[in-house]
């Protein structure tokens, strides 16, 4: 039996989510974004010591990941339409203000949202990838290199063969050399035909105009980045305070590999934590 208050589901843009709510319904509430090709549950160990400290955290399965939420079009997965999900969130579980949490794909939907609709915000917390501007401007060096993937997810139908072919052996091969945790869960997904095309939607819809304008940040930021991050070069980490206008915080954390929030949950959820405690909602 669900907890009065507690949320199971919400729905944005007529589409039903699925959301992992944890913590004191009435505590400040964090809204944690997962990344590719993953789900909330990547949370899992973060979440605990979040709500140890009395916060509510809020982890949905995003568009693309959420059996009720799998549009097929590439510009389903706009930019806006993935804040607005975040919003219909926060506007369902009551929360006007609220603290926005993000890794991986997740972290680019945050830095958006922070810098789109500031006033909701109250702390942004981006983890291993950095404001969209500051890859893009990465991207005229080396950091290309590291982001080939991106343009290969562009090609129609022939990566979700290819990463289905053989029980997913290619994708199993990619993500493994990059340390990933729970590398089955994440081969499942992507084998996966009803949930391999919407996932890699998120990055055809890079090429849609404005997908990557997320504008100035003027909230209080934290960023956790890793020195062995395989995806995310440190040029690209360095240059995203260039565009946060308000409190910035840069953290690397030595070692470890791109898949901070199950490699190190303790070490990042001391960093937000203290991020929280530094800039509440009030």
């Amino acid at each position: 039996m669900t907890d009065p208050g507690r949320l199971t589901h919400f729905t944005s843009e007529v589409l039903t989510f699925t959301v992992q709510d944890s913590g004191p319904v009435d505590g400040p509430v964090v809204i944690a974004l997962h990344g590719f090709p993953q789900t909330s549950s990547s949370w899992a160990a973060v979440t605990p010591l979040l709500t140890a400290a009395g916060y509510r955290v809020l982890a949905p399965d995003q568009r693309g990941y959420s059996a009720g939420a799998r549009p097929l079009g590439v510009r389903s997965y706009g930019m806006t339409s993935l804040v607005n999900d975040v919003l219909a969130l926060a506007d369902a579980a009551g929360a006007e203000r609220f603290h926005v949490l993000g890794h991986d794909w997740g972290a680019a939907v945050a830095w958006t949202l922070a810098g789109r609709h500031p006033e909701r915000v109250a702390s942004l917390s981006a983890v291993s990838v950095p404001h969209p501007a500051a890859l893009q401007r990465a991207l005229l060096g080396r950091q290309a290199l590291r982001s080939w993937y991106m343009g290969f997810f562009q090609l129609p139908a022939v990566p979700e063969r290819l990463l289905r072919a053989r029980g997913g052996a290619l994708a199993r091969r990619l993500l493994g050399g990059t340390r990933m945790p729970d590398l089955d869960a994440a081969v499942r997904l992507l084998s996966n035909p009803a949930t391999a095309r919407p996932m890699l939607n998120w990055y055809r819809a890079i090429r849609l105009r404005g997908q990557l304008t997320a504008g100035r940040v003027r909230v209080p930021t934290l960023f956790v980045w890793s020195d062995r991050d395989s995806a995310i070069g440190r040029q690209a980490a360095e240059l995203a305070g260039d565009f946060v206008c308000a409190p910035y915080r840069f953290e690397v954390l030595t070692g470890a590999s791109h898949w901070i929030p199950e490699e190190r949950p303790a070490e990042l959820a001391a960093l937000v934590l203290e991020q929280l405690g530094a800039h509440p909602l009030g």
